[in-house]
Formats: structure tokens, sequence, C-alpha cells
């Protein structure tokens, strides 16, 4: 398809495309509706009688367009475009849209707020100015100063000399590689629309929704904020080692305290500097934005310095040299000589290094074994890019805390007593080293690649700008590091790479020894970069933070969202002040590096995630302008993200997830819901679809057989549930797990019942919630409520996810008059159960039922199991105790014995099914023997069958009166039809109709012959023996149910089934009241004709 076209305008004869002109054409039409959709809400459209007009459908307001007032007069009806006319109340034309996508500017963190003070204040607006910034000074230049920082200047080296170069490159490759992954899908989601400020959390919440973008980006926060710590523990071991190092407040009086001392001088240096950088963030971020350039000018300088020096060193390397006792590497503060005596004046005099392993300075005194035995050897610490010292610092030396460093094939006589060295001017290990702490160590120097994101609201193009700048950054940042470890390895000697402070080379930066002009360009710079990386991390945390308290997805953050009057986060530098103070009171810069290493690491690990979800997702909406990506890709980042958070720390990675799956869940229970179009939800959808089609493929084996319930409710007249003990029930016999549908009806038409049938669905949710009801509410409205309950019975659910069981109360009050449309509704749900296979329960009393918050100390559910149909019966009581509500009840089993049957064995029989069937149940065989019908059995019987003729003659409903009225007047009209030719045909037959007067007034007037004819019919009745059979059964079996189970907790009773002819479903309701007479709670189960329990595994 062509990038280019042509809009051109249509206009008839005699028109213009003046707006005047339009306007008044707009004025004399039939719907003169403003364009109101240009304010923040859609309004409906009225004609001048204000009647509405359209389809009556609100349309939702467009996501990306912000509307002004400027609009309202651009009216769009016309005669060319008249047949669109309805939709422009509410669809913008083409031309409209395209100028309001050309005038779009995204706004910058903080001027909206700005906006907000002005207007309250009345003052105009102030224009604000379209971001100009380019590829390199908006995004290079940010991620270089964030990347290029304190672990390069300070670690690097001592990193290269302990792992050696190899495996210090497969460091620096691993973390590299990592971050370059990252950066191509962080490319791809940045360039997927418009990336307001907020950089990572904003990508990663909107991609992966709201509960993983607040656990990520509260990760990503506490990661910046100890970035911050490490920046400003940096700034002071600089500033106190190198720089002042007569300032520390504490200074230890043995050597074993040296450390301890030195850790509290961090705390307090680095407690007075975080308050200072605080106050500066406070007092104004525009001092900060200013110093960034100098700050940014410091690390170019200082990498710069670098490489003049490697290069100096080809021909004229510094002269650093570095004092060996045997291999042993010494202090080269106290002494200026590296030699033990030296010849003044031909006498042989003691030096000062002397002194430090003898007794005095004497020739007598008593010295260290070690020092009698070995040699003092003097060598250049830095011998050059060409001296071939790159052979020795390829491997790595890894050792315990307090091992001495010392010369790899250096000769030396072994020390037999060391319990003095801590004592002599060794150099040692300061604390343990080993390869996976290096990686957690050196991961924080490749941070920083987010800067250019971050700032997406700043520059000119952020689609472009965004993945080159940020991956040209990463590559720059890559060979710098690459370089500088093959360089560093060349250059310097191996125990002064080792030497974490420069001891040996006279307290020099050991980075710094190598640099040119001198090593104060790389203190100064590296010190004045540090502080810059402080200053910013303490300007960007809190505005993360602020953008996750005003997303309101985590609740109790909410009070940081809240600023000054121009949107600066007080309440949020606060906080990040905290925690920035913790990292600092740890005191230690490695200790620090490996925690905000896990952040950083969780963080990139879900932006990977996010662009192959996405990728892999194919949502429409997925349309990335940088097309240099892939799935694998993004999986590979993912992976080494997550290998590299294990490697650092197994330990701190298990915190860090534990930290983000507590938050995670938090927002889950308590937050804000969002929908944000995120790749959860679509991958939910995709799984959701998979599993579907799984599940359609065969149905369930009777292992895997649950009750997937619908349940249906009856509406008061006030459209809320009547019954809502039956969602106690739901939630008790479900537990949560398994599918639950809760369906009702309304009578009417939908066009008519919109309103009340929305109204309903949300009364029912807001019921199912607080019963705790997980599941599906789908209220319809159906022309009467019996073709309703049908429509969802048959329809409900979706695919393999139907319900197999309907839940549903028994109809009270059927005896009454006007209840004869319920109880027929009853009837024809339990026929159309059976019908298609569906199990029922029908609750009796449900409103008796125990609510949630009960518990039900004692007590018995009471199973009375007359005949198999599934072995439902079995099942229910058992997943009813998974509940607490009846967990303390115990389970009876009661079934039938007859005249023939072995009741004994029947027993036994009975219990080692139970037992096969892993329930705890208490089994009693109940015999009924062979009796005669009692006179009180016929009675009933004859009143039943009485009552239900009495109805049948005094009670028809008008509906059916009506169509009885009909059925004559189609006979009349037939017969008239084929006599109409007859000449001598009676006045009764030439009838054209009978209205429906006349049937009404024949039949009253035969009535009124005999009016006491129906009556003696009814007393002459005789009853059914069917049905005196019938109740028989159910009288008896009510006889042994009430001595058995009336002090029952709960009875579930087999069901039976409904009468084959429709003649007999009021006898029908009677056997079963007079089955359940007595009772409490009553459960009539009636199985869907297959095996829903097995004995087998």
């Amino acid at each position: 398809m062509s990038d280019r076209f042509v809009v051109v305008p249509v206009v008839t004869e005699g028109e213009t495309l003046s707006n005047n002109q339009d306007d008044n054409v707009s004025g004399g039409t039939e719907n003169s509706c403003a364009d109101e959709h240009d304010k923040g809400e859609v309004l409906p459209c009225k004609d001048k009688e204000g009647k509405p007009c359209g389809d009556g459908a609100p349309k939702e307001d467009s996501p990306f367009i912000h509307n002004t007032d400027s609009d309202k007069g651009n009216l769009y009806d016309g005669k060319n475009m008249a047949l669109f006319e309805e939709e422009m109340d509410s669809n913008p034309m083409v031309s409209s849209l395209l100028n309001k996508l050309a005038n779009y500017t995204n706004l910058t963190q903080g001027v909206i707020e700005h906006e907000e003070a002005e207007n309250e204040e009345g003052a105009k607006k102030v224009a604000v100015k379209s971001p100009q910034m380019g590829t390199f000074i908006g995004v290079y230049l940010p991620c270089m100063q964030n990347i290029l920082g304190v672990i390069l200047f300070l670690r690097l080296t001592w990193i290269v000399g302990t792992a050696g170069i190899l495996e210090t490159f497969a460091i620096v490759f691993m973390c590299c590689a990592c971050t370059m992954l990252t950066a191509i899908s962080m490319s791809a989601i940045a360039t997927n629309g418009v990336v307001p400020a907020g950089g990572s959390y904003y990508m990663i919440s909107r991609s992966l929704g709201p509960e993983f973008g607040g656990a990520v980006g509260l990760c990503f926060y506490l990661g910046t904020t100890f970035a911050g710590s490490m920046y400003i523990l940096g700034t002071i071991e600089i500033l106190l080692t190198y720089i002042v190092p007569n300032g520390a407040i504490f200074t230890a009086k043995k050597k074993e305290d040296e450390a301890e001392a030195m850790l509290n001088n961090m705390r307090v240096y680095g407690t007075c500097c975080l308050a200072l950088m605080a106050l500066v963030v406070f007092v104004g971020v525009k001092y900060v934005n200013k110093l960034a350039l100098v700050f940014l000018a410091c690390v170019v300088l200082s990498i710069m310095a670098i490489y003049a020096g490697v290069i100096k060193t080809v021909f004229d390397p510094p002269d650093f040299p570095i004092c060996l006792l045997g291999n042993r590497s010494l202090k080269n503060q106290d002494f200026d000589k590296c030699m033990k005596t030296e010849l003044i004046n031909n006498v042989t005099v003691p030096t000062a290094l002397w002194g430090l392993f003898c007794d005095g300075r004497s020739l007598n005194a008593t010295c260290d074994d070690y020092f009698n035995d070995n040699n003092v050897t003097e060598i250049q610490g830095i011998p050059g890019l060409l001296s071939g010292v790159i052979g020795e610092n390829l491997w790595g030396t890894y050792g315990p805390s307090g091992m001495l460093v010392e010369r790899v094939g250096q000769p030396s006589v072994p020390a037999q007593d060391t319990s003095r060295d801590i004592y002599r001017p060794y150099i040692f290990n300061d604390m343990a080293t080993f390869f996976t702490l290096l990686v957690g160590i050196y991961f924080p120097s490749v941070t920083g690649i987010m800067a250019g994101s971050n700032r997406s609201g700043d520059l000119r193009d952020a689609q472009r700008s965004i993945p080159t700048g940020t991956i040209l950054a990463i590559a720059t940042t890559s060979f710098i590091y690459i370089s500088c470890v093959v360089l560093f390895g060349a250059c310097i000697e191996g125990v002064v790479l080792r030497d974490k402070f420069g001891d040996s080379v006279k307290r020099n930066l050991v980075i710094g020894t190598l640099s040119w002009p001198s090593p104060w360009v790389i203190v100064i710079g590296s010190f004045f970069s540090c502080c810059g990386a402080g200053l910013q991390s303490l300007t960007g945390a809190p505005r993360l933070l602020q953008a996750i308290a005003r997303d309101g997805i985590v609740p109790f953050l909410q009070v940081f969202g809240h600023g000054k009057a121009n949107g600066e986060p007080t309440w949020a530098l606060l906080l990040t002040a905290g925690i920035c103070e913790i990292g600092i009171l740890i005191a230690s810069l490695d200790a620090v590096a490996p925690i905000l290493s896990m952040f950083f690491l969780m963080c990139y690990l879900f932006v990977n995630l996010a662009c192959a979800v996405q990728t892999l997702l194919r949502t429409p909406n997925w349309r990335p302008r940088f097309k240099f990506y892939h799935w694998t890709l993004s999986f590979l980042g993912m992976s080494l993200c997550l290998s590299l958070m294990f490697i650092s720390s197994w330990y701190y990675a298990l915190v860090a997830m534990v930290i983000a799956g507590c938050i995670y869940k938090y927002i889950e229970y308590r937050g804000a819901e969002k929908e944000w179009g995120d790749g959860i939800r679509g991958l939910s959808l995709n799984a959701a679809r998979y599993a579907l089609i799984r599940l359609e493929e065969s149905p369930p084996h009777t292992k895997n057989w649950r009750p997937q319930v619908l349940v249906l409710l009856n509406l008061d007249s006030d459209l809320g549930v009547k019954h809502p003990r039956l969602l106690s029930l739901t939630t008790q016999l479900k537990a949560g797990k398994g599918l639950t549908i809760v369906g009702s009806v309304l009578e009417g038409t939908y066009m008519t019942k919109n309103s009340e049938a929305k109204c309903s669905e949300q009364n029912v949710k807001s019921a199912m919630s607080s019963e705790k009801t997980k599941g599906f509410c789908h209220v319809v409205v159906s022309s009467n409520l019996r073709d309703g309950f049908s429509l969802l019975i048959q329809s409900a659910g979706l695919g393999g996810m139907k319900h197999n069981t309907v839940l549903m109360a028994w109809p009270c009050c059927w005896k009454q008059a006007d209840s004869a449309p319920s109880w027929k509704n009853f009837i024809e749900t339990v026929r159309e159960t059976t019908a298609t296979h569906l199990a029922l329960m029908v609750a009796k009393n449900i409103d008796t039922f125990p609510t949630n918050q009960e518990r039900l100390a004692e007590g018995t559910i009471d199973v009375w199991w007359i005949v198999h149909d599934g072995g439902l019966l079995m099942l229910l009581p058992f997943l009813l105790r998974q509940h607490k509500v009846w967990r303390k009840c115990k389970m009876r089993i009661f079934t039938v014995a007859q005249m023939d049957d072995n009741s004994i064995q029947m027993k036994k029989d009975l219990q080692m099914f139970l037992y096969h069937l892993r329930l705890d149940a208490e089994v009693e065989v109940v015999e009924m023997h062979d009796s005669d019908i009692s006179a009180f059995t016929y009675e009933k019987t004859l009143v039943m069958e009485q009552r239900s003729q009495m109805l049948k003659q005094m009670q028809l409903s008008r509906t059916e009166r009506e169509r009885e009225a009909q059925h004559i007047h189609d006979r009349n009209t037939a017969s008239h039809a084929a006599l109409n030719d007859k000449a001598n045909a009676t006045p009764d037959r030439v009838h054209m109709t009978w209205t429906k007067e006349k049937f009404f007034t024949e039949r009253n007037r035969n009535r009124d012959r005999d009016p006491n004819v129906g009556v003696r019919d009814l007393f002459n009745m005789k009853p059914n023996q069917s049905n005196v059979r019938r109740m028989h059964t159910a009288v008896k079996l009510n006889e042994a149910l009430v001595s058995k189970s009336q002090e029952a907790q709960l009875v579930l009773l087999n069901m039976p089934g409904p009468p084959r002819s429709k003649d007999g479903d009021e006898n029908y309701m009677e056997f079963l009241e007079v089955l359940m007479e007595g009772l409490n709670r009553v459960l009539l189960v009636r199985g869907g004709g297959r095996e829903v329990i097995t004995i087998y595994s």
C-alpha cells in the first residue's frame, strides 16, 4: 500500500469551504446537535422537539484524542455527507481526527499539575513548547551517563585482578548481552505507541497489567533507590580514601577494628551527603538538570584520560613502584624505600621497613620469620601495554577473606607462623571472593539503559530516538568495558589489580595510576560522576513512586502521589531518602551492589517477558515501529536475567521474588481494578481458548467430574435476589473451585427491559460478592419465565465449560391460588434437566440454610440413598464437608431394604463400598415392610385429587380461557366453510364466528342450568389407584425420614422423577411435599444419568 494519499475536498455547485457558510448550513438542518463528543463525555443527541435521534448508543470517547472547546462549532452537517449525519453526532470526521493527531503533544510529568494550579488561580494557560530533543542529546548521552559510573572507577580493576581477564570478559559479556537483549525488547515496547513519562513502569504495567506493573515498578523503584545509596557510598569512599584520607571521624586503636571504623565513617558521611543531596533535589530539580552536563563531562574526560594513559604506557610507562616481600605485596605508606637495610656513610642502617617487621630499628632486633627468610623486591605496578603481563592476568585468583595478596610466580619461603600477619603491612582480601559474587558487584555498572525511555516525553521523535540511542549507548559502553578489561589486564601488574584500595601504590586509585596526565583526573572525575549519579537517582526514584501512587493500584501508597503545587513529589522524596538511608547504613558498596542488581534484573526480566508475550499473542494493537526484535531474543534475555539473579546471589534472588510476589498478591487482592489492555489478559484469553478447545474433544472422566453449577435465581419486585442463601450453598459446595454460573430471567422484551436487566445483573453480582461466590452472572430477558430458564439451561456456558448441575429453590408457596405458573415452571425445569442429562439439586427451606460465616459445631448430614443415579448423593456431603461451615458435621448414609432384601448383607456391602470410595460415614439400613394402605393415605390422595379437579373447573387462567375461545372459533369457522351451501342450515350454524363474550355467555348459561353438577362430581370421586400407591410410598418414607433425620443439619434425598403425562403435575408436587414434610433443611438430588464417583484411583 502506498504511503502517499491525497485528501480531495468534495464541493458541490454553489458551495464553498468557508466556515461561515458551513455554520449556516448546519444551522438549517433538522438535527441541530452540537458536536458534544469533543468534551470529556458523549451527550445524547436530540432534535428540535427534544426527542433523541440516532441509534441511541453512546460511543466511547477516543482514548488518544484530547478534545478542546474550540471544536464545538465545527459541525459536519451538510449535503455532501448527509448519509453519515447520524454518525457525526458521536464520531468525528477523518479531517478532524487527523487535525487532532497532528496537534497531539505528549506532556511531560509535572506540566499538568502546573496547569491545574494556574487554572485555580484564574491565570491564563501557558503554552507548552513541543519537545525538541534528538537522539544524541535526549537518549544517547543520558544512557551513557547512567551506565558508566562508580563500578568502572572503583571496582573494575579489582574484578579483573580477582577473576582474571577471561572470566571478567565472561562476566562483562553476560551482563552486556542481558542489557542489549533487554534494550531490544524495550525498543519494541517503546515504539508500540506513545510512551508517556514513566519509562519502564509504564511499559511493564501497560503490557503485563497492573499487578505485574505495580510489583515490578516497586522493585525498579527500590533498585533505583539502592542505586542512590551505592553512588553515595562510592562518593564517600573516594572522598575518605583518596581525597581527604585524614578526614575520618572514627579511627581504630587496634588493627582488627580498622574495617569497622571505616564502615562507621561511611555511615556518618553518607548520611550527611544523603541529606545534602535530598535538600538539593527538594529545592529544585532544575539545578540537578543543569549540573547533568557537568557530571557527564567528568565521565567522558575520565574515560579519555584512561585511554590516553594506556597509549602512553606503550612508550613511557608511569612510575609506580610496588614493594614485595617474598611474593607478598606490601602497603607502600609507612616506608619510602623498598629495602631492609641501606648503606649510609658505609654504615648499614635498618630502613623504616625493618621497623615494621622487627621489634626495633637495630640490626639485633628480633624480626618476623617470613621477613628474615625472604628478600624484598621492587617491581613496576604499571609495566605497560607491551610488557607481556597480560599472560599472568588471564586467570583468576579467588580466596577467602583475610587472604594475602601475592604475586603469582614470585619465589618465596613460606612462613611457619601466620598469627601475626594481621599486624604487618601486608595487603589482604577484605572479603571472600568467588565468581558469582563478582557478577553481582559488576552488574550495576551496566544498568541505566532506561534513561532514554524515561525521557520519552522530551524527545522530538521518541519512536526513532529510543531504540537508536539506547542500543548505540549499550554498544558503546560494552566496547568501553570489554576494552578496559583487556587493557587493564595488559597494562597493570596483577597484585596491583587485586589491591582494591590502592595501598600498594601509595593509596592512589588503581585506575588513576593508568590515566594521563594525572591520577587526580580520574579521582575528581569519578567523584563528581558519583555525585551526579546519586542526584539523578534521588530525582528519578520519587517520580517513579509518584507515578505508581497516582495510578491508584497500590492503595497504601496513595499519599505519596501528592506533592508541591508544581508536582514535585515531596512525600515520595522523604520515603526515598529513608530507604536510601538503609543502604547507607549497610555502608559497604560491595554489599549494596548485589541488592540493587536483583531489583534491576527483575525489572529487565519482565520487560523481556512483556515483549515476548505481546509478540506470541499477536494482538492487533502490537505494531512496533522497531522491527528488529523476535520473541526468541526476548526469551533469551529473560532466561539470562533469571540466571544472573541466581548466579549473583540465590538468597537475594529469592527475597526479591518474594517481595515482588507479595506486592503482586496485594495488588490483586486490595488494589484498584485497572483495565489497560495488558498482555496477561490476552494470554488468559488464549489459554482459555486453548483449554476450551481441549475440553470439547471428549467429556471429562469420572475422576475429573465435579459439579459445574448453574444456579437459577428468582428476583423480587425490587430486582434483588430473592434467596441469597442459594449463593451461600453454592460457595460451600464449590469451595471456590469449578464453574459457577448464576442466572435469572426477567419477563418482557430486551428493548424495554434493557436497563432493568443491567440493574438486575449488578444486584446479582453484588450478592455473589457478599456471599463470596466466584463465578459468572447472566440475566436474560424473555417473553416468559419458562422460556428464559429453558434458554439458560440450554445455552449457558461455553464449549467444554458448561454446567452439568442445576441448583434451584423449592417453590414453597406453590399451593396458593395465584402460584400455578411457579410450580408449573418448576416441573418443566425438572423435565428439561432430565432431558438434557443434567444433575438437579432442589433446596427446600433455603432461607434457613447456614451462611458462610456460621460454623455448625455438631450435627449430621444424612443421605437417604434409595436409588442409584450416578453417585452424586455420595459426593455432595464430601464436598460440603470441605467447607468450614460443615466441617464438623458427620455423614450418615441410610438405605432402604424391602421385604426380600438381606439387610445385614446390604449393610456390609454398603460399608465396603464406602471404604473403597474413601468416604467416612455411618451406615444404617432401614427396613420398610409391605403394609396395607392406611385410611390416612387414602384420604390424603382423595383430597389431593379433589383439589386438582376443582382447580381445573374453577380456576382456569385467562390465557387458557382465551385459548379455548380461539379453539371454538376455529372449529366453527371450519364448520361454516363446509356447510355454507346448505339452504336449510339452522341459525346455530350460520354464525360467522364466536366472540369471546358470546362464548362466556354460553358457558355461563350452561352452568346456570345446574350449578351443583361439578360439586356433586367432586364428592362422588374415587382416587386413582396409582396415585394411592405413590402417596403410600411418600407417607411411609416420610415417617422413616422424620424418625431418623428430623434433627439432622441437612438431609439429602433422591428426587423422584416427574410424571410423563402433564395431567399429574400437581399430584407430583403433592407427593414431594408429603415426602419432605416435617424436615427442616432438605436437598433433593437427581442425577444426570452418568457416574460421578469411582472407587478407582
